[in-house]
């Protein structure tokens, strides 16, 4: 059920995204690129603007319920009873390894050229 829950809210936020940049703004906006102009010739300027304002709003709330029935339902929230690790004084910490001695190099005295 949460899987198909988060499918059906992908399609909307991609229908959502579709729907807004199809709203042309006051520069033009996306409108042309998905058809916006095409589409204020069919059902006429005013009635583009209503038809793609609802569908904005009704996938907005759609999105929303559906975003919050999912986390209230199938993600709830864990209770802890215990102590928090912080409250305990932390995990013990485990001591590093001692590195092994480092044997120096044997110096030779510099040889004179000849």
């Amino acid at each position: 059920m949460f899987g198909i829950l988060v499918a059906i809210e992908i399609i909307i936020s991609i229908l959502l995204v579709i729907v807004i940049l199809m709203q042309s703004s006051k520069g033009g906006g996306l409108a042309g690129s998905f058809g916006g102009a095409s589409m204020g010739t069919v059902f006429g300027v005013r009635r583009t603007t209503d038809f793609l304002s609802r569908a904005t709003t009704i996938l907005a709330t759609v999105f929303m319920i559906l975003s919050l029935v999912t986390n209230i339902f199938f993600l709830p929230g864990k209770k802890t009873t215990g102590e928090s690790i912080i409250q305990r004084g932390g995990a013990p910490t485990a001591t590093p390894k001692p590195l092994p001695p480092v044997s120096q190099p044997a110096t030779t005295p510099p040889q004179s050229g000849k």
